[in-house]
């Protein structure tokens, strides 16, 4: 009984500690500054401002290019080296947490030379940023993935798919993928919120992303600035809640 109630009060503690800034963010998002009261308008914004409706779309492209992107170059070349080049899953692995210890400045200083050719062969526009974004993502979404991967005999399910006559692609999509989905989801809900949050390399590279908007709206708007940042962080805890339940109704049947 003790240590229910004691895991009782934890909870509710950290409930407030977690919940308490969001509702002071809700609060201040919808004061009129200038009349007293509340109002939406602060919310409406993000739909009728077009220059922060433009950098929600741009910032909503660039997560959903990063996580296609990262999944097609990292889910197929994961299995690959498990399966054919087990030798090489430390090169692999070391490559993948590579960009964690290197600085967003010297990121966009390092690939200054090499974005003359991408934005020569794709324009200039913000979207080019998710191969920055791609690499930026790995170590997160690696561990995610070898975390899936190391809880399936992988090579028992691709022998007998195999031997059954599917080719690598129908093995990779249609047997282990499946069976990996926790891992494959969750890596994809961290890379869109790595996405979403991401400033530096947007700002010293001249783009115009949410978190670019949010910190100029909040020289002159205020809460609208605070209603972006609030529906970033509910959009990253819906993300999780969806993992949540996914790997939990996974795990059941």
């Amino acid at each position: 009984m003790t240590t229910r109630v004691f895991r009782g009060a934890l909870w509710v503690a950290f409930g407030l500690f977690f919940l308490f800034p969001l509702y002071a963010m809700a609060d201040f998002s919808t004061r009129n500054l200038l009349k007293g009261g509340r109002t939406m308008q602060a919310w409406a914004n993000l739909v009728t401002d077009d220059a922060l409706y433009q950098s929600i779309i741009t910032s909503l492209s660039l997560a959903v290019l990063t996580v296609v992107v990262m999944l097609l170059l990292l889910v197929p070349t994961m299995i690959w080296v498990r399966l054919r080049t087990p030798w090489a899953k430390g090169a692999v692995e070391f490559l993948c947490l590579l960009p964690l210890t290197i600085p967003a400045l010297v990121v966009v200083v390092g690939l200054k030379n090499v974005y003359l050719w991408v934005t020569y062969i794709f324009g200039e526009s913000a979207l080019t940023l998710t191969f920055v974004y791609v690499v930026v993502v790995l170590p997160f979404a690696y561990r995610s993935i070898d975390a899936a991967l190391s809880a399936i005999d992988l090579e028992t399910l691709s022998e007998a798919a195999r031997s059954l006559g599917a080719g690598w692609t129908t093995t990779i999509a249609r047997v282990v993928v499946p069976n990996i989905w926790s891992g494959v989801l969750s890596a994809a809900f961290i890379s869109v919120a790595v996405v979403l949050g991401e400033y530096t390399i947007a700002s010293l590279s001249g783009f115009q992303t949410l978190p670019i908007q949010i910190v100029a709206l909040g020289k002159t708007d205020g809460p609208t600035s605070v209603a972006a940042s609030l529906a970033t962080l509910l959009f990253g805890f819906f993300l999780l809640l969806v993992l949540s339940l996914v790997t939990r109704r996974r795990r059941h049947a």
